[in-house]
């Protein structure tokens, strides 16, 4: 009989503490769920029809798919409501992006114009060089949903498409690496002249002149005062962009000659970099990739040392008179080291 008690009195205990779990629990819920039934301040609103990104009618139920994997990867950088303030980013640097302006840089598309979901997958997969967005490894089944809630934060998707695919050719220098990059330097500061008023030169003034004259029959007889630096330059993201240094600097895009041809042929988006591809021949595209590869593999070693004291060396040089000058000509124009 006193066992039998005992167990009749264990049922009535476990059920009052059952009862006592059950109203602790009708208590709580609100609280403890309230992030997966409430929507963030500042999120979408919930989806109930289609909506048309880039031209193509996404489901609802793909879009709070995507967003269920947003709030999971990207939403502690890029928030809630997409504008780059989200808890995990004070203090980045860079900044995270505001997804609401729908202004992309690494994109294999004419800089300005929308990406394609295939530049979405590449910087998700790979991440920024330099930067806290990294590589991440989100599942086949749920990128797709992903990008297409990213495009949502921002407007332009209702009205535009993505922009054309800007295909690389086939890298036409092979095992000719020497060439590649010597004539590399000279499209870079003679025929591009990317050192003229934004990225650092890497080459002598006498060199510049020469490659210059030699590509565009054109004499470069001014130099600006800054010559080896960047030039900090307006964009389209609210702050000044400062050009790579490559000597220096992480590429955010990626360092294969692959990535850098990218960079160059299509421009970088909200940028002063414009797109080269059909202004300058395929060959010399190519042949800037290898070049500027070339000064990143100088990075963190001595090579990078020799060429700046190079360029600080370099002898006093003013350019020669022009043809009509007579005699009078031979003068510096101001041009010092």
């Amino acid at each position: 009989m006193v066992k039998a008690r005992g167990a009749r009195g264990s049922g009535r205990q476990r059920l009052a503490l059952r009862a006592q779990t059950l109203r602790a629990f009708v208590v709580l819920a609100p609280v403890l769920f309230a992030p997966a039934c409430r929507r963030a301040a500042g999120s979408p609103p919930p989806f109930t029809e289609p909506v048309t990104l880039g031209g193509r009618a996404i489901a609802p139920a793909a879009l709070e798919h995507g967003r269920e994997v947003y709030t999971h990867y990207c939403r502690p950088c890029h928030g809630d409501a997409g504008d780059g303030k989200g808890t995990s980013a004070a203090g980045l640097q860079t900044p995270p992006r505001d997804l609401r302006l729908g202004v992309y840089k690494f994109a294999a598309v004419p800089a300005g114009q929308l990406p394609r979901d295939s530049d979405f997958v590449r910087t998700i997969r790979h991440g920024l060089h330099g930067t806290a967005m990294l590589a991440w490894d989100v599942p086949e089944a749920e990128l797709d949903d992903l990008i297409q809630y990213v495009k949502f934060f921002a407007p332009r998707w209702r009205n535009e498409s993505a922009g054309e695919a800007i295909i690389a050719t086939p890298d036409p220098w092979g095992a000719r690496e020497p060439e590649a990059v010597e004539r590399g330097k000279r499209v870079y500061h003679g025929l591009a002249q990317c050192a003229v008023a934004c990225h650092p030169a890497y080459a002598t003034k006498a060199e510049i002149y020469a490659f210059s004259k030699e590509l565009t029959g054109m004499e470069v007889r001014e130099f600006r005062a800054d010559l080896y630096f960047a030039v900090a330059k307006d964009s389209d993201y609210g702050v000044k962009i400062l050009p790579p240094d490559f000597t220096f600097n992480e590429l955010r895009g990626g360092d294969t000659p692959e990535d850098i041809y990218r960079a160059i042929a299509a421009g970088i988006g909200g940028t002063a970099m414009p797109t080269w591809k059909n202004v300058l021949p395929d060959p010399d595209l190519w042949a800037m990739a290898h070049y500027v590869r070339s000064l990143v593999a100088m990075r963190d070693r001595p090579e990078a040392g020799a060429l700046e004291q190079r360029l600080r060396d370099q002898p006093a040089w003013q350019p020669p008179p022009p043809p009509d000058a007579g005699a009078d000509g031979a003068t510096d124009g101001g041009l010092h080291p």
